[in-house]
């Protein structure tokens, strides 16, 4: 199966699709498949992303790696 030529195949039938349910599903297929990064990480993880750009904005960062910089 040429992946591509699926793809262009499900397209072309889609674009043709009147049922607004059938389109509904794929709505909802879609959402489902979109997840958001941040919901998939640990609450731990969060926690550390939110600390580091707390202090970005208070400059802490750039204090602390300024011999690089």
């Amino acid at each position: 199966m040429d992946i591509q030529t699926e793809k262009l195949r499900l397209i072309e039938w889609l674009a043709g699709l009147n049922d607004p349910k059938i389109l509904e599903e794929f709505i909802n297929l879609k959402n489902k498949k979109d997840v958001d990064w941040w919901e998939q990480i640990s609450a731990e993880e969060r926690s550390e992303i939110e600390q580091g750009l707390q202090q970005a904005d208070k400059g802490e960062v750039r204090e602390k790696y300024k011999k690089w910089l």
